[in-house]
C-alpha cells in the first residue's frame, strides 16, 4: 500500500472479506459492505458477513448498505419494514452508518420514506463523534445511494434530500452511468450545494461509478475546486471461478455462472495514489 496521505476519503465499496481485505490493503479509508455487488448494484448484506468483515477492517468504518432487493428503488410497507429492522440491526452491532435510498412512482425521493430511515438510522455515532481520518467529518454516518441518479431531476432531488435532515452525503454519478461522464451535473450539484447552504446541514455530494485509476483525475481536476471530501469506486470485477468441476448445461441452471466479483487491491492502490498526488 501507498503509505502517503491522500486528500480526501476513498471509499470502497466491497461484499466478501476478501475484497474488504484487499481494499483495505489497497488504502481504502472507508468500506461499504454489500451483498451481490456483480448484481445490479448489490443489496443489503447478511449479518455474518458483517461480523466477518469486522474483524479484518480495524479501524476503518463500515457503512452497511440497506436494500432489501436489486430492481427499483420503490419500496411497498413490507420492503420498507424490512429496510427499518436491517438498519435496527446494523446499529447494534457496530456499523459506522447506513446507506440507502427511496423513491416516488413519479422518480421524486420519496421524503416520508427516507425520513423514517433516517430517524432509525440514528444516532450511529463512534466513540468520539469524529471520523480519525477527517476530523471535519462526524462519524454519524447516512448516505443516499445512487437512488438518486434515478430520481427524476437531480437539483430537486438534491433539496428533496436535504430537506430531511440527517443524511451525510449523496452517492452519485451525476445521472450518467459514470461519473466521468456526469461531470457537468456533478459540478452544477457541488454549486448549489454551497450556493443554497445545503453544507451547512451536513449533506455533502460524494462523486461515484466508474472511477479508476485512468478516469478518476478528470473527475478530482473538475470537483476538489467545488470542495468535494470523498470519492466512492468499487475497484474490482469479475475473476475466474476456482471450480474445476462444472455440471454440464450449468450455465442454464440459474445458479450463477463461474465468475466471482472481487476486488483488486492493485486497482484501490493506484487511485490512492493518484489522490494523493493531488
Amino acid at each position: 500500500m501507498d503509505n502517503s496521505t491522500p486528500s480526501l476519503i476513498i471509499e470502497v465499496c466491497v461484499d466478501s472479506v476478501q475484497s474488504a481485505v484487499n481494499a483495505i490493503a489497497g488504502g481504502a479509508t472507508r468500506l461499504e459492505l454489500c451483498g451481490n455487488l456483480g448484481v445490479g448494484g448489490g443489496t443489503t448484506p447478511s449479518l455474518g458477513l458483517l461480523k466477518a468483515v469486522q474483524k479484518v477492517a480495524d479501524a476503518v468504518p463500515i457503512m452497511a448498505m440497506v436494500r432489501p432487493r436489486t430492481g427499483d428503488f420503490l419500496y411497498s410497507p413490507g420492503e420498507l419494514d424490512v429496510m427499518l429492522q436491517d438498519i435496527r440491526i446494523f446499529k447494534e452491532h457496530g456499523v459506522a452508518g447506513v446507506v440507502f435510498g427511496v423513491l416516488q412512482a413519479d422518480g421524486r425521493v420519496d421524503v416520508a420514506a427516507t425520513r423514517r430511515l433516517v430517524a432509525e438510522a440514528a444516532p450511529l455515532q463512534g466513540k468520539s463523534g469524529l471520523c480519525s481520518f477527517c476530523p471535519t467529518l462526524k462519524l454519524i454516518f447516512v448516505c443516499f445511494h445512487r437512488a438518486f441518479d434515478m430520481a427524476r431531476d437531480p437539483i430537486e432531488a438534491l433539496e428533496d434530500v436535504a430537506s430531511v435532515g440527517g443524511i451525510t452525503r449523496i452517492l452519485t454519478s451525476g445521472h450518467r452511468p459514470a461519473a466521468p461522464h456526469g461531470l457537468e451535473t456533478l459540478q452544477a450539484l457541488c454549486r448549489h450545494e454551497r450556493e443554497h447552504a445545503v453544507r451547512s446541514a451536513g449533506l455533502s455530494i460524494m462523486p461515484g461509478s466508474g472511477l479508476n485509476a485512468q478516469t478518476a483525475g478528470v473527475v478530482l481536476d473538475a470537483l476538489l475546486p467545488l470542495g468535494i471530501v470523498e470519492i466512492h469506486l468499487s475497484g474490482g470485477g469479475f475473476v475466474p471461478s476456482a471450480m474445476e468441476f462444472r455440471p454440464k448445461d450449468s450455465e442454464e441452471m440459474g445458479m450463477g455462472g463461474w465468475e466471482v466479483w472481487v476486488t483488486s487491491q492493485d486497482k484501490v492502490a493506484s487511485v490512492r495514489r493518484l489522490v494523493a498526488s493531488r
